[in-house]
């Protein structure tokens, strides 16, 4: 299977699932682990469809599917109405759904860089400089991901943590 077969099949996936682990596309497609590094930069770069989680799971964020028309002869009965809910949504049925109150919390953002990486570049054919800032990339990612922090994009040789977002913690700060 060619990558970009590849792709679609993991896409139309995602679209369909909204949230799938790392290692379940492993196992679904049979995936060593510089396939699925490019194919997370795909989805999360290149094609912006999805949003990494904590480093294991990746976030359907690309267009809804297509809804298709309710088929007339297909009665059902409509969904029970929230007592909170607004008199309009009431009297048509539909509910909007809840947006969660907002919160204030304390954040903290860390921005790390592998040092000297442009002597480094200079060093090494492009293959091993990239598998030396996967291997950091990769190590920096456990250690985020064992507090709790959210690795909100990679840039370069960099990555832009938040430590207390999604998830706050008393001690984030």
């Amino acid at each position: 299977m060619d990558f970009y077969t590849l792709l679609d099949d993991v896409v139309k996936l995602l679209r369909l699932r909204q949230r799938v682990t790392y290692r379940a596309l492993q196992r679904q497609f049979n995936l060593d682990e510089e396939t699925l590094n490019d194919l997370k930069d795909e989805l999360l770069y290149a094609q912006q469809v999805a949003r990494d989680e904590d480093g294991r799971v990746l976030v359907w964020t690309g267009p809804p599917e297509a809804i298709t028309a309710p088929d007339p002869a297909a009665s059902q009965p409509a969904p029970p109405v929230p007592q909170d809910a607004s008199p309009l949504a009431a009297a048509s049925g539909v509910v909007a759904p809840q947006t969660p109150e907002a919160e204030r919390r304390q954040l903290t953002v860390l921005f790390c860089d592998l040092v000297d990486s442009t002597v480094l570049a200079s060093q090494l054919d492009p293959e091993d400089l990239r598998a030396v800032v996967r291997v950091y990339q990769e190590t920096c990612a456990k250690v985020i991901t064992r507090f709790e922090g959210h690795i909100a994009q990679y840039l370069g040789d960099g990555l832009l943590v938040y430590f207390g977002y999604p998830l706050a913690h008393e001690d984030d700060a």
